[in-house]
């Protein structure tokens, strides 16, 4: 199928990804679509009158040339749901786009996939979730997809950027613009070692309506959805139901009862909408991302930024060689076993370290 084709597709009024796949089923290509006559269309379930009309004169095909050429002249990937490199997780949901356009490097069917959605107003509570998230995710190979908006967006972005992570943003808009603009910096790193991905055609702006519909995808191309701070209303939750609806997962950090931007989060774990998460080895658990990769320097990374006292940062580093005992501890540290014993049992609960019988602990 021509290129031309596909995204003529995309400029039929009134056809939405389902009726496009529709059409193609029935006719074969997008070319035959386009070639097909008035009779031959109106036998096709779903499509009308007005619809037909449409196909047979020419604006779409006028369009698509017109953005056909700003795709190349700008080195835009088209990406068609039959396509090879169309993202397979995405792919599988029903209302997924027929037609995508990227511009950057990720693999967009990358082994591990994780989106991360969260409020616009973030706190320094959420930021610094995102900072510890994306630090520790470093060692996994991962790529992580979010918004571009304000807030946990552009955070979690900034964070991937920071710690080498690929990370891939969703736009509610065409390609030939950016919004926020203030964002614009980020985004040209992102290009370099993730990219930006859009179902919308330049000339496209970010109106209200379109943010929903571009959840889908955040939604729909990743393993998992992470929700990281959230009011009760907002992109995030309604990203969080999309995704429960494809039979993804959803994960949250819990916040305090009176905190509003900790409200979404709070609700979807008490709804069993999200699995609750405290950390990112809780998600790496989750994902079976630890039986993957075990070394040394993800250990050190695990529990480099988790703001420990000076006292557990002694047990930490004293089981970086081997697991010990109570006893072996309390001497290695010089601490006495009452509030060792409370150390521990902290650290045990972050799950930093693991209690085995005897009172024998090793590194998580």
């Amino acid at each position: 199928m021509s290129t031309l084709h596909k995204i003529a597709l995309t400029f039929i009024k009134s056809i939405g990804p389902v009726n496009a796949k529709n059409l193609l089923a029935y006719c074969g290509s997008a070319e035959a679509v386009f070639s097909a006559t008035k009779r031959q269309l109106l036998q096709i379930p779903g499509i009308g009158e007005k619809t037909v009309e449409t196909i047979l004169n020419t604006d779409a095909l006028k369009r698509a040339e017109e953005e056909l050429k700003f795709v190349e002249k700008h080195g835009i990937d088209v990406l068609f749901f039959s396509d090879e490199n169309y993202p397979k997780r995405l792919k599988n949901c029903f209302d997924a786009p027929i037609l995508l356009y990227f511009k950057g490097q990720a693999d967009l069917n990358h082994q591990r996939i994780i989106s991360v959605v969260g409020t616009r107003n973030a706190t320094d509570y959420g930021r610094n979730l995102c900072k510890q998230l994306c630090e520790v995710l470093s060692a996994y190979d991962v790529l992580i997809v979010s918004g571009l908006a304000y807030g946990i967006d552009v955070t979690t972005h900034k964070e991937c950027v920071s710690s080498n992570i690929a990370t891939v943003g969703v736009l509610g808009h065409g390609l030939d613009r950016l919004y926020p603009q203030i964002h614009k910096p980020v985004a040209q790193k992102m290009v370099l070692n993730g990219g930006l991905l859009s179902e919308f055609p330049t000339k496209t702006n970010p109106d209200r309506q379109n943010f929903p519909q571009r959840n889908r995808i955040i939604a729909g191309i990743a393993d998992a959805t992470i929700v990281v701070e959230a009011s009760i209303k907002g992109g995030a939750l309604i990203t969080a139901e999309i995704a429960n609806s494809y039979n993804k997962d959803v994960y949250a950090f819990p916040g305090r009862t009176n905190d509003v931007f900790s409200e979404g989060c709070n609700f979807l774990i008490k709804t069993n909408r999200a699995g609750l998460i405290n950390n990112a080895n809780d998600l790496i658990y989750y994902l079976g991302w630890d039986d993957e990769v075990k070394n040394k320097k993800i250990k050190t990374q695990t529990t480099l930024h988790l703001n420990l006292t000076a006292n557990e940062q002694k047990v930490v580093d004293a089981l970086q060689s081997s697991q010990l005992s109570i006893d072996e501890l309390a001497i290695n540290v010089n601490i006495q076993q009452s509030k060792l014993a409370i150390i521990l049992l902290t650290l045990e609960m972050q799950g930093i370290i693991i209690s085995m019988p005897g009172k024998v602990y090793k590194l998580a």
